[in-house]
């Protein structure tokens, strides 16, 4: 996406390791959270990100324009997904747990109450449509932009602005539907 990605895949096919490991670690949350929108299973979806890079590692000279190198690796990453859904068959969504974990110190009310919110906010998620699941995923849990979510997933910025509203509001919807059948 920029020139600095432009650099380290230069750097990383001429052999740089540091310039290679710099690449995965500034991509490795978005593969990450594009193989959880597809895959619906963090297990699963760390084994296809790092799928994905080893497979993008090797092949970084077919990267015909190294500024969009995180465009050209989502497109891996979400084939790889697919392909690997598609040998598994596709299985019941799993928490996000890495992702919402408590922080120290939290009393065992607080972590049942966090548990408890983790568990529908993944139910909510897992029911929303593959392309809002990835739009949500990159853009509130990676801090991506919306320009580049559309670069990346091939489409429009206004479509990624649609896609995260209505993910919003359904997750949102969940929620709340939620609450009122406790009451």
């Amino acid at each position: 996406m920029t020139d600095d990605a432009a650099r380290l895949v230069e750097l990383a096919l001429a052999g740089d390791a540091d310039a290679a490991d710099t690449l995965v670690r500034r991509h490795m949350g978005a593969a990450y959270a594009v193989a959880l929108a597809i895959t619906r299973n963090p297990q699963d979806a760390e084994d296809v990100a790092q799928d994905a890079f080893v497979l993008a590692l090797e092949r970084l000279a077919e990267c015909r324009d190294p500024r969009r190198f995180a465009g050209w690796l989502i497109r891996i990453v979400r084939n790889r997904a697919f392909n690997h859904r598609r040998y598994l068959g596709i299985r019941a969504a799993e928490p996000l747990d890495e992702a919402f974990q408590s922080p120290g110190g939290a009393s065992p009310a607080d972590d049942a109450e966090r548990a408890d919110l983790r568990d529908r906010l993944n139910a909510a998620v897992a029911e929303l449509p593959q392309s809002q699941r990835e739009v949500l995923l990159l853009h509130d849990l990676e801090g991506w932009k919306h320009r580049e979510i559309g670069e990346v997933l091939g489409m429009p910025e206004g479509t990624v602005r649609y896609h995260l509203f209505n993910a919003r509001r359904a997750v949102r919807g969940r929620l709340q539907a939620l609450v009122r059948e406790e009451d």
